[in-house]
C-alpha cells in the first residue's frame, strides 16, 4: 500500500499549479494583452478545453494515474492543445511549465524524455517569439534557444531517471536482503530442529546403550548366580536328604532363589526392547502375558479393540513397561486366579488395562508405598497421559493407562 502511494504524483503539483497557470493566462489575455474579440474567444475556448482536458483524464481519474497509455494519451493531447496556444500567442507559453509537470510525473521513461523534449520545444518557441525568422541569424538564435530549453529539461529528467534506477536497485537489494533474511531465518528453524532430533535420537541412543549393558551385567552375573545357586541346592538334595529340621528353611532358599531368578529375567526383558522392533504391540503383549502366566500359574488373557494403527516407539515402551509391571504386581501381591491384559485402540488414544480377580487393596494407602505404581505412573505421564487405579479389597485391582498416539512412528 505504501509503495502505491509513493508513486502518485504530489497533489498540489498536479492538481493546483497547472490549473493556477491556466487562470494566470486567461488573466494575461484579456488584461495584459488586451486580447478582445472572436481572437479572444478561441483563446479561452483553447485554455477551457485545456481545464477540461485535465479534468477529464486526470484530476477526476485518480484511477487511472497508473496506467501508462492513458497517461501517454493524456500528455499527447496537452501537448497539442498546449501547442496550438503558443501557435496563437506567445504569452500562452506560460502554461508550458504544465506539459512538464506531468510529462515529469505520469510518464515511464522512455516517453517521459519524448515529453519533455516536445514541452521544451514549445517553451523555446514562445521565448523565441520576438526573434525575427527571416534571416539566418534569426533562426540560429532560434534554434539556440529551443535547444538550450532541450538540453536543459532533458538533462533534468535523465538525472531523474539515474536517481529513479538508483531507488529501483536500492528497493531491490532491499528486497534480496528481505528475502535472504527470510531464507536464512528458515534455515536456522530447520537446523534447529534438526539439531533438536539429533540430540533426541542421540540420548535414545544412551540411554538404549545403557539398558543394554545393564541388562548383559544383570544376566551375567545376578541371573548366572542365581541360576548356579538353584543348580547347586538341587544338587544337594538329589545327593543327600534333607534333614527335617531344615527342609523348610532349605524349601524356603530355593524358592527364593527362584523368584528372584524370574526378577532378575524380567529386569532384563524390560531393559532390552528388542521385541518392539521386529513384533507388534499387540503380539508383544500376548508373548510376555503368556510367559508370565505360566511362570507363575495365573491364567491370564490379552485382548485388543479398536483399528490398530501406528504408534510411536515412546508410547510402544511406555505401554509394554506398564504391562509387565502392572503383571508383575498381580503376581506379587494380589494372590488372584485369573488376569486379563486389554489393548484398546481409541479415536486420539490408546489405552492398556490390566485386571485381575485378586484380594485388592484401599487405593488411599499407596502413599505409603507402591515404587512401581510410581514409576508406571511417570512413565504414562512423560508422554501427556494418564494412570488409574480402580481397586478395593476384596474385589481386585485395575490398572488403566492412556497415552496420546500420534499417528506416527512403528507399526502398533
Amino acid at each position: 500500500m505504501s509503495r502505491k502511494i509513493s508513486q502518485q504524483p504530489p497533489f498540489l503539483l498536479v492538481s493546483v499549479v497547472p490549473y493556477a497557470l491556466l487562470a494566470l493566462l486567461v488573466t494575461i489575455l484579456m488584461i495584459v494583452e488586451n486580447r478582445s474579440g472572436g481572437a479572444l474567444l478561441i483563446d479561452l475556448g483553447l485554455c477551457g478545453l485545456a481545464a477540461a482536458w485535465m479534468l477529464g483524464m486526470f484530476t477526476l481519474r485518480p484511477g487511472w494515474w497508473d496506467r501508462p497509455r492513458i497517461m501517454a494519451v493524456f500528455v499527447a493531447g496537452l501537448l497539442v492543445i498546449t501547442a496550438v496556444l503558443v501557435a496563437r500567442h506567445p504569452a500562452c507559453g506560460l502554461f508550458t511549465p504544465a506539459a512538464y509537470i506531468y510529462s515529469f510525473t505520469v510518464l515511464h521513461w522512455p516517453w517521459r524524455l519524448l515529453g519533455v523534449a516536445t514541452a521544451a520545444v514549445l517553451a523555446g518557441t514562445a521565448q523565441a517569439s520576438g526573434i525575427p525568422k527571416t534571416d539566418a541569424l534569426g533562426l540560429a538564435m532560434y534554434g539556440i534557444i529551443v535547444a538550450f530549453n532541450i538540453a536543459m529539461m532533458c538533462g533534468c529528467a535523465w538525472v531523474l531517471r539515474l536517481a529513479e534506477r538508483e531507488e529501483e536497485r536500492r528497493e531491490q537489494t532491499l528486497e534480496e536482503l528481505s528475502r535472504t533474511n527470510r531464507l536464512l531465518e528458515a534455515s536456522l528453524a530447520e537446523n534447529a530442529g534438526l539439531h533438536a532430533q539429533l540430540l533426541a535420537q542421540a540420548r535414545e541412543a544412551g540411554v538404549l546403550d545403557e539398558r543394554q549393558r545393564m541388562a548383559r551385567e544383570i544376566h551375567d552375573t545376578l541371573a548366572q548366580g542365581l541360576t548356579g545357586i538353584i543348580a547347586q541346592l538341587q544338587a544337594a538334595e538329589q545327593m543327600h536328604e534333607v534333614p527335617a529340621p531344615w527342609r523348610r528353611p532349605f524349601n524356603a532358599v530355593k524358592n527364593l532363589a527362584r523368584e528372584s531368578l524370574a526378577e532378575a529375567r524380567r529386569s532384563v526383558d524390560a531393559l532390552r526392547p528388542e521385541p518392539l522392533q521386529t513384533a507388534r504391540l499387540s503380539d508383544v503383549l500376548a508373548d510376555v502375558t503368556d510367559r508370565w502366566s505360566k511362570l507363575h500359574g495365573v491364567t491370564a488373557q490379552v485382548t485388543t479393540t479398536g483399528t490398530a494403527r501406528p504408534l510411536t516407539p515412546e508410547v510402544e515402551f511406555a505401554l509394554l513397561r506398564t504391562a509387565q509391571e502392572a503383571l508383575a504386581n498381580v503376581a506379587k501381591h494380589a494372590h488372584a486366579t485369573r488376569a486379563g491384559v486389554t489393548l484398546s485402540y481409541l479415536e486420539n488414544e490408546v489405552a492398556l488395562d490390566v485386571r485381575d480377580d485378586g484380594k485388592g487393596f484401599d487405593p488411599a494407602c499407596l502413599e505409603a508405598g507402591g515404587f512401581g505404581l510410581t514409576i508406571m505412573r511417570q512413565r504414562v505421564e512423560e508422554l501427556t497421559g494418564s494412570l488409574r487405579v480402580e481397586s478395593e479389597p476384596g474385589a481386585g485391582t485395575g490398572i488403566s493407562a492412556c497415552v496420546p498416539c500420534p499417528l506416527t512412528g512403528s507399526g502398533a
